[in-house]
C-alpha cells in the first residue's frame, strides 16, 4: 500500500494544474480602454454576440452621412477584418499562459520478461514525471504572464496604426478629390483659350503657332485629368479597403473638402516628455526585457536539470513475488552545465534594456522632426491663405479691367485664370501636407513611432497647371 503515496502526489498535482482554462477574450477590455484614452475611438471583436450587430449598425448608421477623417477611422476600427485577427493574439499569447501553469504530462513505461524455465513472466511498471517543471511552474506562469501584457500591447499598437493609416489615407483622398476638381477647372479654362484662339486665328489675328500652343494645353490638360480622376478612384479604393468595405457599402460620400486650418498654431510644450511617457514601444521593449529577466531567472536553476524525473515503479520477479518504491532520474551534468541557457538569457536581456534606451533617444528625435513638420507646413499654408491666393486674385482683377477697357488680350486673362488656379493647387497641396504632418505627430504623442520618410509635398502640388507659366507665348 506504500506504493499509493507518489501515484497519489502525482494525480493531485496533475489535478490542480489541470485548473487552469482559457477564457477566450481576456484582455481586450485593457485593449479598448487603452486605444479609447489615446485616440478617443471605440474598437469592438466580433464574438458571436449582440455587440456584432451593435457594431454593424453603428458603421452603417456612419456611412449613411457624410464622412470626414474621423468617421472614417472608426469605421476602419469596428469594421476591418484584419484587426478581428489581430486580437486572437491574445487568445494566442493567453494559451501560453495556460500552458505555462500545466504539468507535463507522467510517463508510463513497462515492460515483461518470460522465464526460460518454465516460471511466469515478470513484469516491470514505472511512472514518472518531469519535477523540474513543477519546480519551475511559477517562474514560467510569470513569464507568460509578462508575455501576455506583452501582447496587450502590441494589440493596442496595431489599432493605433491602423487608424493612423486609415486618417493619411483619407487626407490623401480628399485632396485628390480637389485636384481632380482644380484638373476639370483647368480643363474647362484651356478649352475656352482654344476656342478663343480659333476664332482669333480664322479672322488672321494671331500665328498657326500660338493656335497650336494653345490646343496642346488643352489636349495636356485633358490628359491630366484623366489621370487625376483615376488616382482619385484608387485613393478612394484603398479607403474602402482599410475600411473594410465592399458592395453597396463603398458609395459612401466624403467630406468635399479637406478640414479648415486650426486659428492658432498646436501647443509644443513638453512634447518629447508626452511620447516618452505615451509610447506603446517602450512599453513594449521594457515588457521584453522583463521577459528575458524572467528567463534568465529560469535558466539559472533548472538549465543543467533538463529532462529529470520522479516517480514510482513496481516490479513482479518471475517467482511472482511484487516490489514497489520510488525512481528517479537525473543528468549528469558533466558536459552540459547550463551555462550556455545562463548566458544567452542574461545577454537577451541587456539587448532589450540597451534597445529601450536607443528607442528612447530615437523617439525624442522624431517627436521633434514631426514637430518641426507640423509648424513648417502651418506656416506654409497661412501664408498661402494670407498673401499669395489674395495677391493672385488681385491680379485676375487687375486684368479683367485691363481686358475690359480693350487694354490686353483675352489670352492674358485667360493666363491670370490659370495661375490663380495653380496657386490655388499649391494651396490644397499645402492645406493636405498640414493635416498629414498633424497626423504623424499626434501619432507619436499617442504612443506610435512614425518614419521620419514621410513626404514633405502632395504629389499633385507641382506643375498642377499646364502653361501657368506663360508657355503660351501671349
Amino acid at each position: 500500500m506504500r506504493t499509493v503515496t507518489p501515484f497519489a502526489a502525482l494525480v493531485a498535482s496533475a489535478l490542480l494544474a489541470g485548473c487552469s482554462s482559457m477564457k477566450p477574450g481576456l484582455g481586450f477590455d485593457d485593449v479598448k480602454q487603452a486605444v479609447s484614452e489615446r485616440s478617443g475611438t471605440q474598437v469592438h471583436w466580433n464574438n458571436g454576440t449582440e455587440e456584432d450587430a451593435q457594431a454593424k449598425a453603428a458603421v452603417m448608421a456612419l456611412l449613411q452621412n457624410e464622412l470626414a477623417a474621423d468617421q472614417a477611422v472608426q469605421i476602419a476600427l469596428l469594421n476591418n477584418h484584419d484587426l478581428q485577427a489581430v486580437y486572437e493574439e491574445l487568445n494566442l499569447a493567453q494559451s501560453d499562459v495556460v500552458q505555462a501553469g500545466l504539468l507535463k504530462n507522467p510517463v508510463f513505461s513497462g515492460d515483461i520478461r518470460f522465464g526460460v524455465s518454465g516460471i511466469g513472466p515478470g513484469v516491470d511498471l514505472g511512472i514518472a514525471q518531469d519535477f523540474v517543471s513543477l519546480l519551475a511552474m511559477p517562474l514560467k506562469k510569470g513569464r507568460a504572464e509578462a508575455a501576455f501584457e506583452a501582447a496587450k500591447i502590441r494589440v493596442t499598437a496595431a489599432v493605433l496604426d491602423t487608424a493612423f493609416e486609415v486618417r493619411t489615407a483619407f487626407y490623401d483622398y480628399q485632396a485628390a478629390q480637389q485636384a481632380r476638381e482644380m484638373r476639370s477647372t483647368v480643363a474647362e479654362a484651356t478649352s475656352a483659350s482654344y476656342e478663343l484662339a480659333s476664332r482669333l486665328r480664322d479672322a488672321g489675328n494671331i500665328r498657326e503657332l500660338d493656335l497650336s500652343n494653345e490646343r496642346a494645353l488643352k489636349e495636356q490638360s485633358k490628359v491630366e485629368l484623366a489621370a487625376a480622376q483615376a488616382e482619385e478612384t484608387r485613393l478612394r479604393e484603398r479607403v474602402n479597403a482599410l475600411m473594410g468595405l465592399w458592395g453597396s457599402q463603398t458609395h459612401w460620400v466624403a467630406a468635399a473638402r479637406l478640414p479648415a486650418l486650426p486659428e492658432e498654431q498646436i501647443p509644443t510644450d513638453d512634447l518629447e516628455a508626452k511620447a516618452i511617457s505615451a509610447s506603446l514601444d517602450l512599453a513594449l521593449l521594457r515588457r521584453e526585457a522583463e521577459i528575458a529577466a524572467r528567463s534568465a531567472g529560469i535558466a539559472k536553476p533548472f538549465a543543467w536539470l533538463d529532462g529529470a524525473e520522479i516517480g514510482a515503479v513496481s516490479e513482479r520477479d518471475l517467482d511472482g513475488a511484487w516490489s514497489v518504491g520510488p525512481s528517479v532520474s537525473v543528468p549528469i551534468p558533466l558536459f552540459d552545465q547550463g551555462q550556455a541557457s545562463v548566458a544567452a538569457a542574461h545577454a537577451r536581456y541587456k539587448q532589450a534594456a540597451e534597445r529601450t534606451i536607443a528607442r528612447a533617444v530615437e523617439i525624442r528625435s522624431r517627436v521633434r522632426a514631426a514637430q518641426s513638420g507640423v509648424l513648417s507646413a502651418y506656416d506654409r499654408a497661412r501664408y498661402y491663405e494670407r498673401v499669395i491666393l489674395p495677391l493672385k486674385q488681385r491680379i485676375l482683377d487687375e486684368t479683367q479691367l485691363q481686358y475690359n477697357a480693350m487694354q490686353i488680350s483675352g489670352f492674358q486673362l485667360l493666363q491670370a485664370k490659370r495661375d490663380q488656379i495653380a496657386a490655388g493647387a499649391e494651396y490644397i497641396a499645402s492645406v493636405h501636407n498640414y493635416w498629414q504632418a498633424k497626423s504623424a505627430l499626434d501619432q507619436v504623442l499617442n504612443g506610435r513611432m512614425t518614419p521620419f520618410e514621410r513626404r514633405t509635398q502632395s504629389p499633385d502640388a507641382m506643375s498642377m497647371i499646364p502653361g501657368s507659366s506663360g508657355d503660351g507665348g501671349h
